[in-house]
């Protein structure tokens, strides 16, 4: 008389398993023995390109009492932009709250300001000068990239900025 365990895979199924952690480990060990180089992070593509910046600016994020942000030139200390709620610069916001989680992980406080560059190739980059961290902006599309570049103009009054929710 045979048994039957119904808590046992089908054998096709651990074929197949079998099969797809063989080909993941053909793949890595030729691209290991070919010397396929892996794909350059931006930093270092335009660090080898000599990409120069066009524009920088260094910014402060400063939460405000009506749950807005005032996002503070570092060099002058002049307001260069507030984030209000009700508003459609959610994304702004958004990028922020992940740059400050990962600076409260590490005990760092929100007085160390970001840079905002744009770059001659025309990439847009965010870095956090405390942790270090940079974000190419343009990954995000043209409208998010846009939220960003507008804080690189220098007017005389501040921007208004309309943030969702």
């Amino acid at each position: 008389m045979s048994q039957t365990h119904p808590e046992q895979l089908p054998r096709g199924a651990l074929i197949l398993g079998g099969a797809l952690v063989a080909f993941a480990f053909t793949l890595t060990a030729t691209m290991r023995i070919a010397q396929v180089p892996p794909a350059a992070s931006p930093v270092l593509l335009r660090s080898a390109d000599h990409v120069a910046p066009v524009r920088s600016r260094t910014l402060r994020f400063i939460d405000a009492p009506d749950r807005g942000v005032r996002i503070e030139d570092a060099g002058t200390g002049r307001t260069a932009s507030v984030i209000v709620p009700d508003q459609k610069t959610g994304f702004i916001r958004g990028v922020m709250r992940g740059l400050a989680r990962e600076r409260r992980m590490r005990g760092i406080g929100s007085a160390p300001p970001f840079t905002l560059t744009q770059w001659q190739d025309g990439e847009l980059t965010l870095t956090d000068t405390a942790t270090g961290r940079s974000i190419e902006l343009n990954a995000f599309g043209t409208t998010n990239r846009a939220a960003f570049a507008a804080l690189l103009e220098t007017p005389e009054t501040p921007r208004i900025l309309e943030m969702g929710r």
